[in-house]
């Protein structure tokens, strides 16, 4: 409870700061959100077309019974469990992920979590601008050369709910989810009709191959950029129960539904691309109003996300002025083929994101031991150096590790922060935090 007293204590000029949403300090308790509102910003994040992509893949690949159901499954509740944890710590201290960044990292060290954070979200923001402007040529029959001015026009259109703030984010997502989850249930109605009932979906054969690890490398790894930052949501959660199921049932169940569609599709038709299976089916106006929705309301969070890790990394209260910055170069790179890009995108994220919240987690379990002093009350060391050799030690074991790299990250970054703040002890190297002031 002592986390909690120290944010009802908030002063009140700081709460200036909700216009900004508070991005350099706690979110204090009388701007905390309830469950439902949580648990819809979440999902609204989570209902993203990259993922039905990646669920196309797997679809190709694997039999419905038992294989693709386990399989998602079982990568979407690591997923889920790993947000989970996340959202609780974000709801204990009220701080976002590049904030928490400077207990675990130091005040420099967490420049590096803010510039990799910040620039895989303008890869994804610029991967779903140039991915709407160039579907909906294909399904207008547009000429290649509308293919720029629209993701210009895209590129600053979905960034206006996020220079809204929370408030802009929780608005588009009660109206888009439920929309875009009826809208998947009459695709997946069609395509079972199409493949001759279930019956016909557990006869059908795959015709590609891949490793189990593999599979779940992706369903993992698909999300895990957001998910390290979705405690730039779950700091708004009011209760514990808000902030851990909120993340469970948007990475669990959410993100669960967005690779089983795409992995439907992909079975059924043998068609990875959702946009082909959408056009199969005869939903044309219907998958444009689905992917127009799927990709704002992920667009917004991620453009969210950059304009926060922008506000840690400069030290500045200023995210709108971030919002439109990072709009601005999310669409140059659309403009210069980031669409092109979404693999090998993939692999870096499951490399260099996981092992941040592995740190994150050893740092507030480990080393604090769930207590942090209020961030305006400690004068950080420049370096936390348990955090800083953790997380390259959770970097390297996932890019070389067999199995599935992101979660091995994870854990790794986790177990060497530990050893290495042990060893720094031994050595009497001085790691620790000043809290300066009363907390």
């Amino acid at each position: 409870m002592e986390n909690e007293e120290i944010l009802k204590k908030e002063p009140e000029e700081n709460l200036t700061e909700g216009t900004e949403d508070f991005p350099l300090i706690e979110v204090p308790m009388s701007e905390r959100k309830g469950f439902w509102s949580i648990s819809v910003v979440l999902l609204g994040f989570t209902f993203f077309t990259a993922t039905m992509w990646a669920g196309g893949n797997l679809g190709v690949s694997f039999k419905f019974w038992p294989d693709l159901i386990l399989l998602i499954t079982l990568g979407n509740f690591l997923l889920g469990a790993y947000v989970a944890i996340l959202g609780y710590i974000a709801y204990k201290t009220g701080l976002s992920t590049v904030l928490l960044g400077r207990y675990s990292f130091g005040d420099f060290g967490s420049k590096w979590p803010d510039f990799i954070l910040g620039f895989t979200q303008i890869g994804w923001y610029a991967w779903g601008t140039a991915t709407i402007a160039i579907l909906l040529s294909k399904f207008l029959n547009l000429p290649e050369v509308w293919n720029i001015p629209l993701m210009i026009v895209f590129g600053f259109a979905f960034s206006w709910t996020a220079y809204v703030g929370y408030r802009g984010l929780e608005w588009l997502s009660r109206f888009s989810v439920p929309l875009m989850t009826i809208l998947i249930i009459w695709s997946m109605t069609i395509a079972t009709k199409d493949a001759g009932g279930l019956a016909g979906i557990l006869g059908i054969e795959p015709t590609k191959n891949m490793t189990i690890a593999g599979a779940i490398t992706i369903i993992f790894g698909t999300f895990v950029s957001g998910g390290t930052q979705s405690t730039n949501w779950a700091r708004f959660s009011k209760t514990a129960v808000s902030a851990v199921f909120g993340s469970l049932i948007a990475f669990f169940i959410g993100n669960g539904l967005m690779i089983f569609a795409g992995a439907y599709g992909g079975l059924v038709y043998q068609e990875s691309d959702i946009v082909n299976v959408l056009v199969k089916q005869g939903l044309i106006f219907w998958g444009i109003v689905m992917l127009f929705l799927n990709i704002w309301t992920t667009q917004d969070n991620t453009i969210y996300n950059f304009s926060v890790a922008g506000c840690n990394f400069f030290r500045t209260e200023k995210r709108r002025y971030f919002t439109i910055g990072g709009a601005a170069i999310g669409t140059i790179l659309a403009i210069l083929g980031m669409y092109n890009w979404l693999i090998p995108w993939l692999v870096l994220l499951g490399t260099f994101i996981p092992p941040i919240g592995g740190v994150i987690m050893a740092d507030f379990f480990y080393k604090h031991r769930m207590k942090y002093p209020k961030i305006t009350n400690i004068e950080f060391q420049k370096f936390n150096w348990s955090g800083i050799l953790g997380y390259v030690a959770g970097a390297l074991i996932a890019k070389y590790s067999p199995g599935v790299p992101p979660l091995n990250g994870i854990i790794g970054a986790f177990a060497f922060y530990i050893i290495f703040d042990f060893l720094l002890k031994i050595f009497g190297i001085d790691n620790e935090h000043v809290v300066k002031g009363e907390e």
